[in-house]
């Protein structure tokens, strides 16, 4: 019975921190060669629909609340990296608050795409983005060109 209660209490204190790492609910991105914003929407938490997969190969979790290992890192990379895109998302948080935090992306940096979030954004009115620089996967570019972006750096 005991160690009922201390599972039970750890589920107590873990849910809530897992519950709050919500991923975004929608995101517009806008630049070079767009004529208008482009919406992604789907499942943010997940590979399986272009929200989802924006998020994990931009690397929008580990900028937004942090990783251990961090695989963010501090600088600019050194190299030219070509046009810049904003993505505005909207993540749900608690309270029915809903927080907009945007990331920039740079899809045509070679060898792949590089995004950058600024740290300290606000977001569910306490807290704040972890923000730094991330390598993307190739993933990324795919999804950005599928969603309406040119191959090419226009």
């Amino acid at each position: 019975m005991r160690r009922y209660l201390v599972v039970a209490a750890l589920l107590a204190l873990l849910l809530p921190a897992l519950a709050a790492a919500k991923g975004p609910v929608s995101a517009s991105i806008s630049g070079p060669g767009l004529a208008s914003p482009l919406k992604v929407s789907g499942d943010g938490e997940g590979p399986e629909t272009a929200l989802g997969t924006l998020a994990m190969s931009s690397g929008f979790f580990a900028q937004m609340f942090g990783q251990t290992p961090d695989p963010t890192f501090t600088t600019r990379p050194k190299r030219a990296l070509g046009p810049r895109y904003k993505v505005v998302y909207v993540v749900p948080g608690g309270s029915d608050v809903e927080s907009r935090v945007v990331q920039w992306i740079y899809p045509y940096a070679k060898p792949v795409a590089v995004t950058h979030m600024r740290a300290n954004q606000p977001f569910w009115e306490t807290e704040r983005t972890h923000g730094g620089w991330y390598r993307a996967t190739a993933e990324l570019k795919r999804m950005l060109v599928r969603a309406g972006l040119s191959r090419t750096a226009p």
